[in-house]
């Protein structure tokens, strides 16, 4: 069995490393680093499953820019490349996912495609028939950013789209959440085969809720914060109902990272010959929790400022989660766009950059120099690197956690 995986971010890496502990995997990739990294034995991405396996395990993976070697008498084709939102069009950008689809129609149309890059409703219909190839299945994937392979370990569920009317799919869909089950560690996994629109719903309702959970939450720590009450006693008190649950509960400045943001808004572009409110009231939540935040943080810092020299604003991390590597849309950066409007200065702590500047921001990565000369140190997860400046830093992690 040959799967060749096209798009080594979280996803991809996860899903070739998992694989390829019992099968033939070729991951494609279109960066020469990221491919000599992975033939290496080493993670591009912070993950550390994947590190540890990469690092440690027997695993039949090679990675390569090639991508004919890797369609080439491929059994299946599994596609995780970006899908992008398109603020022009209100619409996933498909192109890459749809430019694989093309090639290996071409090259090998006897492959099973596994489409698991985040697309819209009705996507997999649509590109049936533009590309003639009957051969393709949707199976979505639910990973956390730096447990993506812990995740695909212990998989919540699997979720296989398909032409329920094709017999031969069928058999095909059965096949590859087979090869799921064989190589994941988590016993009597949950599968669910539907048609291809309800699998396309399945993921961008499951983000949508989860992202509801996040504003929700974010909500009402803004509430308190204004009312003077005591966050974490009412969130302490509401999460020991069972059907509330105690997870996805801690405040943030907003939702943030590659999944949420872009597929909120994409499920709103889908409503749009559709009645709703709470759909849409989710998206502008987490830009208004985002302004909330950037004016506490302004007041703060005029309430601590000591002369009457330029406020200094200092961003500690520009990660979304601890022990992440990856800011890309972290709900910070949109914090700082409306704190520059405010004409503060703007300093930012963020050991993973090299360079000196930030989107014409500067960068100082000698901690204690940061802390002298901020005003206000804001830290969207807490650490204990600022527990001695605690006074001046202002953060919303009532719980210490993601």
């Amino acid at each position: 069995m040959k799967i060749a995986v096209f798009g080594l971010g979280y996803v991809g890496l996860a899903s070739s490393v998992l694989l390829s502990q019992k099968f033939e995997v070729v991951g494609v990739d279109v960066l020469q680093d990221k491919v000599d990294m992975i033939n290496s034995g080493i993670s591009p991405l912070k993950d550390d499953y994947i590190e540890k396996y990469l690092k440690e395990k027997d695993l039949n993976l090679v990675a390569t820019l090639n991508a004919d070697y890797a369609i080439s008498d491929a059994d299946f084709v599994i596609v995780s490349t970006p899908t992008n939102y398109d603020v022009m069009t209100n619409y996933f950008d498909t192109s890459i996912v749809e430019s694989v689809i093309e090639k290996v129609t071409q090259k090998n149309p006897n492959a099973t495609i596994v489409i698991k890059s985040t697309i819209p409703i009705g996507f997999v219909n649509e590109v049936i028939k533009k590309y003639n190839n009957t051969n393709i299945l949707f199976s979505p994937e639910f990973l956390r950013e730096s447990k993506a392979l812990y995740d695909s370990l212990y998989p919540s569920r699997i979720i296989v789209g398909y032409d329920i009317n094709n017999e031969k799919l069928k058999k095909k869909a059965e096949t590859y959440a087979d090869l799921i089950k064989q190589v994941a560690l988590k016993g009597n996994i949950q599968v669910r085969y539907m048609n291809y629109g309800e699998a396309e719903a399945v993921k961008l309702f499951s983000n949508e809720f989860l992202a509801l959970r996040v504003a929700y939450f974010n909500e009402l720590d803004t509430y308190a914060e204004k009312k003077g009450l005591n966050t974490r006693d009412i969130i302490d008190g509401m999460c020991l109902d069972d059907r509330i649950g105690n997870y996805y509960n801690n405040p943030s400045f907003g939702y943030g990272g590659y999944c949420l943001p872009k597929d909120t808004k994409q499920l709103k572009a889908n409503y749009k010959d559709v009645p709703e409110m709470l759909i849409s009231a989710v998206v502008d939540s987490n830009v208004r929790r985002k302004e909330f935040v950037a004016n506490q943080i302004f007041n703060l810092a005029k309430k601590l400022q000591k002369d009457d020299n330029q406020i200094v604003i200092g961003i500690y991390r520009l990660t979304m989660k601890v022990d992440s590597d990856n800011f890309r849309q972290s709900a910070i950066q949109d914090v700082i766009t409306l704190l520059k409007q405010k004409g503060v200065s703007i300093i930012i702590y963020e050991p993973i950059l090299k360079s000196k500047q930030f989107e014409e921001i500067d960068v100082c990565n000698d901690l204690e120099e940061f802390k002298k000369q901020s005003d206000v140190v804001v830290a969207n997860r807490y650490n204990k690197e600022i527990e001695d400046i605690k006074e001046k830093v202002y953060s919303r992690d009532i719980f210490k956690r993601d």
